[in-house]
């Protein structure tokens, strides 16, 4: 039966892991897109198609591949033209995880257990537009109704934080800051020099060498540790590795300030000197560091000219990060500097060279560094069985800090039973081959630990 108590729970290990130990288990969504301010505001949404189609690029994605017109995507169309053609989208999209999302959100949400097709639209929709509009169905109630304990936002290091300071009073779960110093990285893009200077503002420091960029990232990273902020996140993308040395440094600071233009052999020796410089700061507070690598963004001129980032016009990259990784990792190794470090990569074929490169500079800290969940396009139950699988024969998967949506929904939290079934139907799996010990106690700690200690822990919440 579709979606039933069992779904994807094929043994009877992996039933009693997941309804005895992993269901109610509290989330930690350590890492997302939600909105602060929307947060704060606490309002409700006017329509299912608001909360379903507005900015989730995911969903943007299918429906063009459908051939859905834009303007019943992202366009001036009608919310219920929308919605049908999203329900029209579904009926085509059985075996991806987009189908399972949808309906687990519309069950566990709002009790609807109605498939999703055209012939169903006007009902769903209507019966969702009616509960969205009670105070339980809130931003606020959307997050608390789902158990989560903490969300940990995404921030420039320019921010003033306000947002978060007014947030403190939410007593049902915690609203925490991650430093998200891309602008400052991205020496290459349009605007860089009119970013430092908002960047130099918000830290009190004036800007016009290297070590001035250091100074104003140290004091902002003070800042949001003051504010509740444990972690940074990096769109690395792709991972260079060039020394500089402070002359150079200071040569290319200048040159970019004035808007001059810097060959490959600058932006990467910039973008290594900063982060290298971004890990003594992390490292001295005892912070954990994100990098989400390989992926190609933006790829489609006309769609980024038309809808910006984030539109879903982004795809798999493929070149090498072992090398100029390792020279990264040792040469801040050699000052005692790594911190704590979680590594996603869009890219499966990562997996085994990541996390293999991290086993050489695990030390003191319980995983000090960790091969990220299965990211985005891997968001699925193979890439998330082959992420899990990988952790599992390469390092201690029962020190996995487990699962987060990187989502800009806030239906989206149901992802995380998606996860804790996999993780449970793989589990009771190993225990019918005989891999592992047949004890729901060892196991149920296990999951446990991956559903949420793991992570409270890791992260000082």
């Amino acid at each position: 039966m579709f979606l039933n108590d069992d779904f994807l729970l094929t043994t009877p290990m992996a039933k009693k892991l997941f309804h005895n130990h992993a269901k109610n288990m509290p989330i930690v969504d350590y890492h997302c897109h939600l909105s602060p301010q929307e947060i704060l505001d606490d309002g409700n949404f006017a329509t299912i198609t608001e909360a379903w189609l507005g900015g989730d690029h995911y969903k943007w994605r299918l429906m063009r591949t459908n051939g859905v017109p834009e303007r019943l995507i992202t366009g001036d169309g009608a919310d219920f033209d929308k919605f049908y053609a999203w329900a029209g989208t579904l009926e085509k999209a059985l075996g991806n995880p987009l189908y399972v999302w949808a309906h687990l959100e519309l069950k566990r949400f709002f009790g609807i257990d109605t498939v999703i097709s055209r012939e169903t639209a006007r009902e769903i929709y209507d019966a969702a537009n009616l509960l969205l509009a009670t105070p339980e169905f809130s931003r606020r109630k959307l997050i608390t109704h789902m158990n989560v304990k903490v969300v940990v936002t995404t921030d420039d290091p320019a921010d003033d934080l306000h947002v978060h300071e007014l947030l403190k009073t939410e007593s049902a779960f915690k609203v925490l800051p991650a430093f998200r110093p891309d602008k400052t990285l991205n020496i290459d893009q349009a605007g860089y020099a009119a970013y430092i200077a908002t960047l130099g503002t918000a830290a009190g420091v004036t800007i016009t060498a290297f070590a001035d960029i250091v100074e104003a990232l140290t004091k902002r990273v003070d800042f949001f540790h003051t504010m509740g902020g444990r972690l940074s996140d990096h769109a690395l993308d792709i991972v260079v590795y060039e020394e500089a040395t402070p002359a150079e440094l200071d040569t290319i600071v200048t040159t970019a300030l004035a808007g001059g233009t810097l060959t490959a052999t600058e932006i990467a020796q910039y973008r290594t000197a900063l982060l290298k410089a971004l890990m003594r700061i992390y490292s001295a507070k005892d912070w954990t560091m994100q990098y989400h690598i390989h992926a190609l963004r933006n790829i489609n001129d006309p769609g980024f000219a038309r809808m910006g980032a984030d539109t879903g016009y982004d795809a798999i990259n493929d070149r090498n990060i072992a090398e100029p990784l390792a020279k990264l990792f040792n040469a801040m190794e050699s000052e005692d500097a790594v911190p704590r470090t979680i590594i996603f990569s869009l890219n499966p074929n990562d997996y085994l060279p990541l996390i293999t490169l991290m086993a050489s500079y695990q030390k003191d800290v319980v995983q000090k560094l960790q091969l990220g969940n299965a990211w985005w396009h891997n968001d699925t139950r193979n890439g998330m069985r082959l992420q899990l699988s990988t952790f599992a024969e390469e390092s201690l998967l029962s020190n996995f800090v487990g699962m987060l949506t990187d989502s800009r929904s806030f239906l989206s939290y149901p992802r995380h039973e998606y996860f804790r079934r996999i993780l449970c139907e793989l589990i009771g799996e190993w225990v019918e081959l005989g891999e592992v010990p047949d004890d729901e106690a060892i196991l149920g700690r296990m999951v446990e630990d991956i559903s949420f200690n793991n992570a409270n822990t890791y992260f000082g919440f």
